[in-house]
């Protein structure tokens, strides 16, 4: 099986609180989107990349893939007014048989966290990455606490995602004709009634929404570097 990308990069970011889009702000010297797009380019089983970026920010994605030297990387598009249209044009763009899903503001993915995912995809047909969640969650209505559901069955779903690329593009079209919309896309397998395995993630890959995650990213890769050095 033939396995390519859409990386997600259209997005603004309001808690960011920054007028830059996020993707493009900087990570130990380099935009987060290019850390983001060196994970894929070490990935052995991904083949191919399209990038969907806003419609104004085109050339500006594609000035960084050149800058990196990003050869995986084989279109970029112009993403949607929602996640979901935007998820659909990559997929559209994408010439593999199978997808992966990911965020470009998660750049701490790891290439083995992304082979972990496509193979899971495999086995069962659909895969996310997952982690346990930490802490007790409450559900609040009117500002009430209503119930507590049991933490144990409870997890944090990440990216990567990976499915069949038609069959994604399926899910994708019949949630559009129903007006359905989705958070995910493992949400649109879902309302089907499609088995996701889930793939245990890192607590690492971490999705870059307010300005002290782009520190925290710091430290982690910073905590990287150091592991490679030569003892």
């Amino acid at each position: 099986m033939k396995w390519g990308a859409v990386i997600v990069a259209a997005g603004r970011g309001t808690r960011m609180g920054t007028a830059d889009n996020k993707a493009y702000l900087p990570i130990a010297e380099r935009p987060v989107l290019a850390h983001t797009l060196e994970a894929f380019e070490r990935c052995g089983r991904v083949e191919e990349i399209v990038i969907v970026a806003a419609g104004h920010e085109i050339g500006r994605a594609e000035e960084l893939v050149r800058a990196g030297g990003f050869a995986k990387v084989a279109a970029v598009v112009a993403g949607g007014a929602e996640r979901q249209d935007s998820v659909e044009a990559g997929l559209s763009a994408l010439g593999t048989d199978g997808a992966l899903i990911h965020d470009a503001a998660r750049p701490l993915v790891t290439p083995e966290q992304i082979a972990a995912c496509l193979e899971a995809a495999e086995e069962h047909g659909a895969s996310t990455l997952a982690v346990p969640v930490k802490d007790t969650i409450k559900v609040t209505e009117a500002g009430m606490v209503v119930s507590t559901p049991d933490r144990s069955t409870l997890c944090a779903v990440q990216t990567p995602q990976a499915f069949g690329r038609l069959a994604l593009l399926e899910a994708h079209r019949l949630a559009r004709e129903a007006g359905a919309a989705a958070t995910d896309d493992a949400m649109l397998f879902e309302r089907l009634g499609r088995k996701v395995a889930a793939v245990p993630g890192h607590y690492t890959n971490l999705k870059i929404t307010t300005p002290e995650d782009l520190l925290v990213a710091e430290l982690f890769l910073e905590r990287r570097r150091r592991e490679k050095e030569p003892q």
